[in-house]
C-alpha cells in the first residue's frame, strides 16, 4: 500500500517545482522591495527581478516583453481580455464570439456581458469536441470585436484549430483570444505561430505558484485593453496594483523550465498516457475516450464506460488514486459538465466520465498501477465484477 494515492489530476493543479521554489525563496525573506519604487536599491532589485520574469515569460511565448501583463491567474486574464478589449479605430465593434466548451472564466464572463447588452454568439462543437471553423466563420462578422477559443480544453484535452480560427478573425478584422492554460508545457505555444492577439495563462498549471497568471496583449495600433481596476497605473495601466515579486519570479521560472523541457515533458506525458490507456483497455475494452482521440494534449484522458458512474468510480479508487470528474471548478456539484453535454452526451453518460491527467512526476509504475485500479473500479461500477480496491 502507498502512503498516499497516486496523483493523476495535473490538469487541476501541479506541485511547485523545486527550482521554482528556490527562485522564489529569497523574495519571501531577505530580498524584498516594491518593484515600482524608483528611489532606492530595494525597489530597483525588485524591479529587476520582475523584469527578468517578464523576459522569461516573453521568451516562452515568443512575445515581446512589453506584451506581458501579470495578473492573479487565468480567470482574471480571461476577464481582462474579454471585458477590457477595445478597438479604438472601430469603436462600434462590440460582438463577442466563443465556443460552447470554453472554461467558465470565459463563458460566465460572456453571460454577464450579454446581460449588460453586448451581443454574444456561442458556437457548438461536434461529438469530438472540435469546433467547425466554417460554422464559426458564419458567426464572425464586421461587428465582431473578439473571438475567444481555448487552445486545449481543460476537461477533455482537445486542441482546437486556433491557427485556422485566427485566419477567420483576420479576414473579419476581429481579435483572437485563446486560453492556453492547459496547453502550455504540453504542446508548443507560440503567439506568432498561432496568430493570437490575446492569450491567458495560469502559474499553478505549469509547476509554478498559485495566485499568478499572465495576459499576453499583442502590440498593434488597433488593440487596446482597458483596465478593469483603477489604481496606480502599473503595468502600463492595463492592470494596476503592485506586482507580487515572489509570484512573478515563480511564474517566470516555471515558464523558463516549461520552455526548456517541452519536448521531454511532451513525450513523457504521451508515453505514460498511452501506457495507462492501453493497459486499461486490455482489461476493459469498452472504455471510451471523450473528445478527439488524436487531436489532444498528451497525458489527458477523459474516460467513461457505459453503466459506470464517475462518483462511484472515484469513491472506489479514492484510497489509491487522485482523479476527478472534470474541471476542479465544478467538482462535486453533481451537475453534468457543460463540456460533455456540448459533445452530445446525455446526462447519464456525462455523469460517468472521469478525468485522468498525467504529470511531470508520474512514473511508469504509477501509470500501470493506476490502470489496474481503474479497470477494477470501472468493471465493478458497471456491475461486471467485484472491486477489491474499495
Amino acid at each position: 500500500m502507498r502512503d498516499r494515492p497516486i496523483y493523476l489530476d495535473y490538469q487541476a493543479t501541479t506541485p511547485l517545482a523545486p527550482e521554482v521554489a528556490d527562485a522564489m525563496a529569497p523574495w519571501w525573506g531577505s530580498a524584498f522591495g516594491n518593484p515600482h519604487s524608483a528611489t532606492h536599491s530595494f525597489g530597483w532589485d525588485a524591479r529587476d527581478a520582475v523584469t527578468t520574469a517578464t523576459a522569461q515569460a516573453a521568451l516562452a511565448l515568443n512575445a515581446d516583453d512589453e506584451e506581458i501583463v501579470f495578473v492573479s491567474g487565468a480567470t482574471e486574464s480571461c476577464n481582462l481580455a474579454l471585458r477590457g478589449c477595445q478597438n479604438p479605430n472601430d469603436p462600434g465593434r462590440e460582438k463577442l464570439v466563443s465556443v460552447a466548451t470554453e472554461h467558465p472564466a470565459v463563458l460566465d464572463t460572456l453571460r454577464a456581458l450579454k446581460r449588460e447588452g453586448r451581443p454574444v454568439a456561442i458556437v457548438p462543437v461536434g461529438s469530438d469536441g472540435l469546433v467547425d471553423v466554417q460554422e464559426l466563420a458564419e458567426r464572425v462578422d464586421d461587428e465582431t470585436l473578439v473571438v475567444s477559443a481555448m487552445l486545449a480544453n481543460n476537461e477533455i484535452g482537445v486542441v482546437q484549430p486556433i491557427r485556422e480560427i485566427a485566419e477567420v478573425c483576420r479576414r473579419a478584422g476581429a481579435f483572437l483570444h485563446t486560453d492556453a492554460t492547459q496547453a502550455i508545457g504540453r504542446i508548443p505555444v507560440d503567439v506568432d505561430e498561432l496568430q493570437v492577439d490575446l492569450l491567458s495563462l495560469s502559474g499553478h498549471k505549469i509547476y509554478g505558484p498559485m495566485g499568478i497568471g499572465i495576459l499576453f496583449v499583442r502590440e498593434r495600433p488597433d488593440l487596446e485593453v482597458q483596465a478593469l481596476l483603477t489604481g496606480g497605473g502599473q503595468q502600463r495601466g492595463v492592470r494596476p496594483g503592485t506586482v507580487p515579486v515572489p509570484l512573478a519570479v515563480g511564474m517566470g521560472q516555471a515558464l523558463e523550465i516549461a520552455r526548456a523541457r517541452l519536448d521531454r515533458d511532451s513525450e513523457h506525458l504521451r508515453c505514460l498516457g498511452n501506457l495507462l490507456l492501453d493497459t486499461l483497455r486490455e482489461q476493459v475494452p469498452e472504455v471510451r475516450i471523450c473528445g478527439h482521440e488524436q487531436q489532444r494534449i498528451p497525458g489527458s484522458l477523459s474516460l467513461r464506460v457505459d453503466g459506470a458512474l464517475a462518483d462511484g468510480i472515484i469513491t472506489r479508487c479514492r484510497r489509491e488514486l487522485a482523479i476527478s470528474t472534470g474541471s476542479a471548478c465544478s467538482s462535486g456539484t453533481g451537475v453534468p459538465s457543460h463540456v460533455l453535454t456540448a459533445l452530445g452526451l446525455d446526462r447519464a453518460s456525462a455523469l460517468g466520465v472521469v478525468r485522468v491527467s498525467i504529470g511531470r512526476p508520474t512514473t511508469e509504475t504509477d501509470a500501470g498501477d493506476a490502470a489496474e485500479v481503474l479497470a477494477r473500479a470501472f468493471l465493478a461500477e458497471a456491475g461486471q465484477q467485484p472491486c477489491e480496491s474499495e
